[in-house]
């Protein structure tokens, strides 16, 4: 779990309402909402409770906005921190959905000493905000388990740290699955991990002879590898209109474990904790 992956999970939570969209960290690209054959636009706002950074064991309040739709059949991401696209147009109706588009996001990972609580962590100096860019591609079907209107799909992403503290990449793939459970109300669930090459260990979790004389935490230096799983939930009941139009709660929350050389790491099995958790609840409003 990255933080921009958690934050955009949960983000995509205040969008659930006539779709469930990615995440992650890392997270699921853009899923086809509840097709009428229409346009849709959900924007919403909430509160997320998440790490001080990956691995980290104390927590903060964040606010986290979000925005999804479908405009003349093509899907959108903004949730938090990443956005997407997806370039193959939905067809209206239960049906198979091909999924191919572009993916940025700006990673805030340790960019900021006074939101990290462990002092041995802050020793270790701030990271310099990475920006990541790269794509996805996945396939869904609609009309799957319980109506015409559930979901279920599957997709791999890609993206590669272009500048600030990362410049490796992430791979990761999703699967994910949202039912609309009446006219007002929806759940999604999801899975996903992730697989870092050798240079997003060095940037968020090594720690060279500098860092441990003034840290106190021993050398260590990781491999690239598999990083994390992620298992999330998200919800939503329309307080006005119904879940293609008006006010909705939303809220989601994830479980991330940490695995290998990412887990073994000072910062998190001394500083921190491998089981990372968060949650998010907010508002949203869908036109």
């Amino acid at each position: 779990m990255r933080l921009v992956f958690s934050l955009t999970a949960l983000a995509a939570a205040l969008a659930a309402a006539p779709a469930f969209a990615q995440d992650a960290p890392a997270t699921p690209p853009a899923a086809a909402p509840v097709d009428t054959g229409g346009d849709s636009i959900t924007i919403g706002a909430g509160g997320a409770y998440i790490p001080d950074y990956e691995g980290s064991d104390h927590y903060v309040l964040r606010p986290v906005p979000g925005a999804i739709g479908s405009v003349s059949g093509f899907n959108f991401t903004l949730a938090g921190n990443r956005a997407s696209i997806d370039l193959i147009p939905n067809k209206p109706g239960p049906t198979w959905d091909f999924q191919a588009g572009p993916i940025g996001v700006v990673n805030f990972n340790r960019s900021s000493l006074k939101s990290i609580d462990d002092p041995r962590v802050r020793a270790l100096g701030k990271r310099s905000t990475s920006i990541e860019v790269g794509g996805f591609v996945g396939i869904g079907k609609t009309g799957v388990i319980t109506s015409e209107y559930d979901r279920l799909s599957f997709s791999v992403s890609y993206v590669k740290g272009v500048t600030g503290a990362m410049r490796s990449g992430i791979f990761s793939p999703t699967v994910n699955y949202f039912t609309p459970l009446s006219h007002k109300a929806a759940v999604g669930l999801y899975v996903s991990a992730e697989r870092a090459e050798r240079g997003y260990g060095r940037a968020y979790f090594d720690v060279d002879p500098a860092g441990s004389l003034a840290s106190g935490l021993p050398v260590y230096y990781t491999r690239g590898g598999w990083k994390d799983w992620t298992a999330g939930a998200i919800g939503t009941v329309s307080l006005t209109g119904d879940l293609l139009h008006g006010f909705k709660l939303v809220a989601g929350g994830t479980y991330t474990r940490l695995l290998n050389d990412f887990g073994r790491s000072p910062i998190v099995s001394i500083a921190g904790n491998r089981s990372q958790w968060q949650g998010v609840v907010g508002l949203a409003y869908t036109f």
